[in-house]
């Protein structure tokens, strides 16, 4: 997803009583329209970082829960939060986003590396 000055994953807040996961497809759609049956998830992957913001004058502790998921068809994208969204060709190494997608994409390339087919059946 396109900000002003950076990209960025669909992502967001836990909701009262809403799993990680839940608030991922939550988040998904919101951002961007894509429905949880449009999208299969594998539950082999989950991608977990911590990285400090500065928000109004102190520190906060941000917590990423990230799901590797594969769209079943073709659809358009509807960004509502964001600028524009653009989808990156596959060809690691990437170079997009240094603080969370680069450091993604670098385990999503060495979880993928692993399996004899992509996606997994």
């Amino acid at each position: 997803m396109q900000h002003a000055n950076r990209w960025d994953l669909p992502k967001g807040h836990l909701d009262p009583g809403e799993t990680a996961d839940q608030a991922a497809l939550r988040e998904l759609r919101e951002e961007t329209g894509i429905k949880p049956n449009e999208l299969w998830t594998d539950t082999n992957f989950l991608f977990r970082q911590q990285y400090t913001v500065n928000d109004s004058k102190k520190a906060k502790l941000k917590e990423l829960s990230i799901y590797l998921g594969w769209l079943r068809t073709d659809r358009e994208i509807q960004p509502t939060e964001h600028i524009g969204f653009s989808w990156i060709d596959w060809s690691p190494p990437h170079s997009v986003q240094t603080q969370t997608i680069d450091p993604l994409l670098d385990e999503v390339a060495r979880y993928m590396a692993k399996l004899p087919f992509w996606p997994p059946k």
